[in-house]
């Protein structure tokens, strides 16, 4: 006899309960409202960059006019920018001021913040009160002074050693910043080294700084983001002295000589960007997580 094979029955799926549907509904409908939310952000920082790179490569005429896309890629203008007398000056102005006085306040900010942050001794509270008051006290407030100091007993004005000698002393932000991330590095580390025969000094360059990379990077980016686009101190001591002009303050004098060619204007804005946002991306990884650590312990 021929035995007679059936297929196997599946079972029925059991039904979706009414609450796990609604559940899944929720889950979706929050993924794409963060979402969406997310993209109209990007949008609403990107678009105005976008907006002056397309205005930077268009004609004299066409960047005057509604359109919002290059009838002819004009690429020769930024070749004009730099045809401009005195750009590559400020650039290099500019380069000395954001890079040597990023390295000045790392230099004299890494010892002051520690010694807040792992020293004992009378009067730590009083100067670490001091440091937070000093960053409430707007620049604007000693100007005054500071400017007759630099100007008239020391004879510097038109030079840019007025706003680079004071970092070579430390920056209050920079010192709280990196007192708080040095709070989060274990004593335990520092008291093997000590144990081991380093001095202070051997302690903070062969334990410390090695574990305050992040901390230290995002200390240097801030500052060197501050001095790249700082307008109102070149301003006060450099503006006499065009040789000693930076690109902020340099733009603004060649905004007001092409008032007319905004393509140009365009195209020099985003030469003044591109550095900036060149160095945020090489080093957003180690700004990120020096920021977020610095919250860590009080």
């Amino acid at each position: 006899m021929t035995q007679v094979l059936t297929p196997a029955v599946r079972p029925p799926a059991p039904p979706v309960e009414p609450a796990t549907r609604a559940a899944r509904r929720r889950a979706a409908l929050e993924w794409i409202a963060v979402h969406s939310l997310g993209v109209a952000a990007a949008l609403f920082f990107t678009l105005p960059f976008v907006f002056v790179v397309l205005t930077s490569l268009m004609s004299d005429s066409q960047a005057l006019s509604r359109d919002l896309v290059p009838d002819t890629w004009e690429w020769g203008n930024y070749r004009r920018v730099f045809d401009t007398p005195g750009f590559l000056t400020w650039w290099r102005n500019t380069l000395l001021y954001a890079g040597l006085g990023t390295v000045l306040t790392v230099v004299s900010s890494v010892p002051v913040a520690y010694a807040l942050a792992k020293f004992r001794f009378r009067g730590r509270n009083l100067s670490l009160m001091l440091v937070i008051s000093m960053m409430m006290l707007p620049p604007q407030v000693v100007v005054i002074p500071m400017y007759l100091f630099w100007a008239k007993q020391l004879d510097l004005s038109g030079t840019l050693w007025p706003l680079l000698i004071p970092m070579a002393f430390g920056d209050a932000f920079s010192v709280f910043l990196l007192r708080q991330f040095l709070l989060t590095i274990p004593d335990e580390y520092l008291d093997a080294a000590r144990v081991d025969g380093c001095g202070e000094l051997r302690t903070l360059l062969r334990v410390v700084l090695p574990m305050a990379k992040p901390g230290i990077a995002a200390v240097a980016l801030f500052q060197f983001f501050y001095a790249w686009n700082d307008y109102f101190g070149p301003q006060i001591y450099a503006s006499e002295n065009p040789g000693a002009w930076t690109l902020s303050y340099g733009l603004e004098s060649f905004k007001g000589a092409h008032h007319t060619d905004w393509n140009l204007t365009m195209a020099a804005t985003v030469l003044v960007m591109a550095p900036v946002i060149l160095v945020f991306f090489l080093a957003q990884r180690a700004f990120v997580e020096g920021v977020t650590l610095t919250g860590v312990k009080g």
